[in-house]
């Protein structure tokens, strides 16, 4: 794909100016925001391919500002917040955004972020759909129809649980799935219990899916978080 257009949204005047003089230096196309209601105007009237976002704006919360957009849109969101407790996090990555950088930061982490949610995009370009009938990750293939999964070529023996979650995660490349969403995804409903049982089901799936378990290459974990299945080049 050209180079995507980034809608930057962020009402601290500074802040702003050095997300733009970046994303100007390495060719990408811009528009900006200094509030709420001006992003979502922006996002619906110039569908920009991937949404920087503050959460902390004078008018209107960024949380609700995610909600608004995931009314009507897919577009990748990364939260760029002084917001670091967890909670905040939970609660951004459950009303849709896709990946959350904590202030301050730093421009490589920027980029690589924004590069990673690029190449996501391009994959699902290419494939045509995030639900596409095989699902290949370096050496994992997923078979949907057949609902089989591979490891270098040999089937994996995975319970119906293992494989519903390997699915989950699959679909949503690069993009961090909270506990919660997780849990009520596969059992329909968020309690404690569940999300015990699904550590454990993590441990199990990493088993037959990583060749060294304590060094995953496949299922990140975010502490506190959820799981995220990275892209193996």
């Amino acid at each position: 794909m050209n180079k995507p257009t980034i809608l930057v949204v962020e009402d601290d005047a500074p802040v702003r100016n050095l997300m733009v003089t970046t994303l100007k230096t390495h060719d990408y196309r811009y528009l900006t925001a200094a509030g709420g209601s001006e992003a979502i105007l922006l996002a619906s009237s110039h569908n920009p391919d991937v949404v920087f976002l503050d959460l902390g704006l004078p008018d209107v919360d960024g949380i609700d500002v995610i909600r608004q957009i995931r009314g009507w849109s897919n577009m990748p969101i990364i939260v760029i917040s002084a917001r670091s407790d967890d909670a905040d996090k939970i609660e951004a990555l459950d009303a849709g955004a896709d990946d959350y950088l904590t202030k301050p930061f730093s421009v490589e982490e920027l980029l690589a972020r924004l590069r990673v949610t690029v190449r996501r995009l391009s994959l699902m370009n290419l494939s045509g759909s995030a639900d596409a009938a095989v699902y290949v990750n370096g050496k994992l293939k997923i078979d949907y129809s057949a609902s089989c999964a591979f490891l270098d070529g040999e089937e994996l023996k995975l319970t119906p649980m293992e494989y519903k979650l390997l699915c989950l995660l699959a679909r949503s490349t690069g993009k961090v799935l909270t506990h919660t969403f997780i849990t009520q995804s596969i059992w329909g409903r968020s309690w404690d219990r569940d999300t015990a049982s699904l550590r454990v089901f993590i441990v199990t799936l990493r088993k037959k899916l990583e060749s060294a378990p304590g060094s995953p290459q496949y299922i990140q974990t975010h502490i506190g978080i959820g799981y995220r299945m990275v892209r193996v080049e």
